[in-house]
């Protein structure tokens, strides 16, 4: 368990966001091929709050931040790049069970910690956490994962359904809650930098805290550091090129800037 004062933060601000999003789902439907919108907060609930509780509040001041959830991550898990096995083995989060929200698309089925199926993202980008910082600990010590927007959109097929692809005019109430949530995140953990996992992270946290290229502002002022890396999107070239190995050597560089230096 970590400070009290930060959890207790971190999961007002994750309930704000929740009943916000829970209201705007509906507006979502039919738009930009979204055939299916849950929301990860509401119904993973259990799971995500004994993240929160368990990881959130180890002095961590630099935020990883994502995009969305995805079908076999944080959708099962409740833990943003939420790999099931990682989420349950190495982080060590209790498998809560959950009940699969209406609204939730047929071949999609919330199974909880015990889905197989592995999400490659989480698994690349929690195992160069542990292999960066040591452990589980030593990487929630230095950072903390937020995905921007907590819901699950997916479209006939059962295919994920970034945001950014909703009309603007329909997302835009969802953007300007989960713009308020990350400034929100930004002042619970006095966060410092925020990385921006691939483009679509990085342009919110730049629109969501203003200021200059590679610099914003929280909403007390402090200047905070804003940093993007590769995505590890297995449909990513950059992410798969040479076996993975200049991802994680491009990630690396941005999680240890002063490794360069030495």
């Amino acid at each position: 368990m970590g400070d009290a004062k930060i959890v207790e933060g971190l999961l007002a601000a994750a309930r704000r966001l929740s009943d916000r999003c829970n209201e705007l789902l509906p507006s979502l439907l039919g738009q930009g091929g979204v055939a299916h919108a849950t929301n990860t907060l509401d119904y993973a609930w259990p799971l995500h709050e004994a993240w929160i509780r368990t990881w959130g509040g180890h002095g961590a001041t630099t935020l990883l931040l994502g995009m969305n959830p995805g079908p076999w991550g944080m959708a099962q898990s409740g833990v943003p790049f939420g790999a099931t096995g990682i989420v349950r083995d190495e982080l060590e989060i209790p498998d809560l069970p959950m009940v699969t929200p209406s609204g939730a698309h047929p071949k999609r089925p919330i199974v909880g910690l015990s889905q197989a199926r592995q999400e490659v993202s989480g698994q690349r980008i929690w195992s160069l956490l542990f292999e960066v910082y040591g452990s589980p600990l030593g990487a929630m010590k230095e950072v903390f994962l937020v995905n921007h927007c907590p819901l699950l959109l997916l479209n006939e097929r059962g295919a994920n359904v970034t945001p950014d692809k909703v009309p603007a005019s329909v997302v835009a109430p969802v953007f300007e809650a989960c713009d308020d949530h990350l400034r929100e995140v930004v002042d619970v953990l006095r966060a410092t930098r925020i990385i921006g996992v691939g483009a679509y992270a990085s342009d919110r946290a730049q629109r969501a805290l203003g200021g200059s290229k590679g610099e914003g502002l929280s909403a007390d002022g402090r200047q905070v550091r804003l940093d993007k890396c590769w995505h590890p999107s297995p449909a990513s070239p950059l992410a798969n090129r040479n076996g993975g190995a200049d991802w994680r050597a491009q990630v690396r560089r941005v999680l240890l800037p002063d490794e360069e230096m030495n």
